[in-house]
């Protein structure tokens, strides 16, 4: 990859999940909002634009960077995509993330209309603090993903040992 494009890539890549963390961490004051709220305004508008902001921040933000700008990334620089494990723990991270969120959007839905609807009850406060609980998971995930795409611990792949062998091999055998 040409080093003007790897850096719109990086810069589209690191704002995308900027983004992704910012959102869940609305979401996650949203969702405490709804939880610990008595004021039946405020618990609607949270759960209301909980529902808004999953739906047109979070789920695409949190796909940008899985299909597109990470793999892009990792094919087009040095690192790879197999070749270390930090690598391969943000992939798992971000991948986990996103069937998360996308099995959590039902529930989701279903808080906005309860409370649209004026009818949130006792019986929803497992949902409540579900939401809670799956926002502050995945800030937490997204944390960690943060931090090892800024540390990048060096431990390589068996594949990452190999492939850096037949490179350093290659370049032996040119020079000879």
């Amino acid at each position: 990859m040409r080093p003007n494009l790897r850096k719109f890539v990086r810069t589209v890549h690191v704002t995308v999940t900027v983004g992704w963390l910012g959102s869940v961490a609305a979401f996650l004051a949203l969702a405490i909002a709804g939880l610990t709220s008595q004021d039946r305004q405020l618990v609607t508008a949270a759960y209301v634009s909980m529902e808004i902001i999953t739906r047109y921040v979070i789920v695409p933000l949190s796909l940008v960077p899985l299909l597109l700008t990470g793999p892009l990334l990792s094919l087009g620089t040095p690192w790879g995509l197999f070749r270390h494990y930090w690598i391969i723990v943000k992939l798992v991270i971000n991948v986990l993330s996103s069937l998360i969120l996308l099995i959590h959007i039902t529930p989701i839905q279903y808080m906005a209309r309860v409370a649209a609807a004026g009818t949130l009850s006792s019986a929803d406060r497992g949902a409540q603090i579900q939401l809670v609980v799956a926002a502050g998971a995945g800030l937490l995930a997204l944390l960690a993903a943060t931090g090892l795409a800024v540390y990048k611990p060096r431990a390589m792949t068996a594949y990452g040992w190999r492939k850096q062998y037949a490179e350093h091999t290659d370049a032996s055998d040119v020079e000879e």
